[in-house]
């Protein structure tokens, strides 16, 4: 039974893959690509991923434990008993928030054992606040690798992965609307197609330029001004 017209829809997160198939080669990111391909190369046996929001840290962290077996881990849950339990090797998503204590001793434990660690967040780890010294010590060791903005070819293979996880469809000539329009980088457009997919579902509307236009604030600049703007400016949320 169709929606009605603006019913809140069901808040189901979106599911994206996070396959090895999926991962583009781009400038933005063909050191790390690298980098990831041979973890027998990290120095320490250690390696930091960072870079901006919606660059594809989450999805190259996941793509690269399921390679090799890792186990994956989220900062903020870490723990002692996870730091020191047995494991093949450990991939760490939002490693900056991580507690302290954990933290330290999952990289002590992986140096010992000779265990390949990769950690991401948006800041390299030599930057990552830190009170204890030791630790401190550490990550300015830890070798690291950033991910830069995407090229424009990247942007709209990211822009056709993100209507691809949610399912959507949207026309080629609605997407070279959005490309020309919105911010160039990756978070503009993760944050612009869930916008579109909210208030497509909200409104039992498909999604077409005049769709896109007005729930996205979109003026009718030209694409040549659209990309030329900065790319500083504040993403869609």
């Amino acid at each position: 039974m169709p929606l009605e017209p603006h019913q809140l829809p069901l808040p189901l997160p979106p599911h994206p893959s996070s396959a090895r198939a999926d991962l583009i080669p781009d400038v933005s990111n063909a050191e790390a690509l690298t980098w990831l391909e041979a973890p027998e190369t990290w120095p320490l046996h250690r390696l930091g991923l960072h870079g901006p929001a919606g660059t594809g840290k989450t999805h190259m962290l996941h793509a690269t434990a399921e390679a090799f077996g890792w186990r994956v881990l989220e900062g903020p849950g870490l723990t002692l008993d996870f730091a020191l339990a047995d494991a093949t090797g450990t991939a760490l998503d939002r490693a900056d928030a991580a507690p302290e204590p954990a933290l330290f001793h999952l990289i002590n434990h992986h140096a010992a054992a000779g265990l390949p660690l990769l950690m991401a967040a948006r800041t390299p780890p030599a930057r990552w606040p830190s009170i204890l010294p030791d630790l401190a010590s550490r990550l300015r060791a830890t070798h690291a690798v950033g991910l830069a903005e995407p090229s424009p070819i990247l942007l709209a293979a990211l822009l056709a992965k993100h209507i691809a996880d949610r399912q959507l469809h949207i026309e080629p000539a609605v997407q070279a609307f959005l490309l020309s329009r919105l911010p160039r980088h990756a978070a503009a457009i993760a944050g612009a197609v869930a916008a579109l997919d909210a208030a497509s579902l909200a409104r039992a509307a498909a999604i077409t330029i005049p769709f896109a236009r007005q729930t996205l604030a979109l003026d009718d600049r030209s694409e040549t001004s659209s990309n030329n703007a900065s790319p500083d400016r504040t993403p869609l949320r």
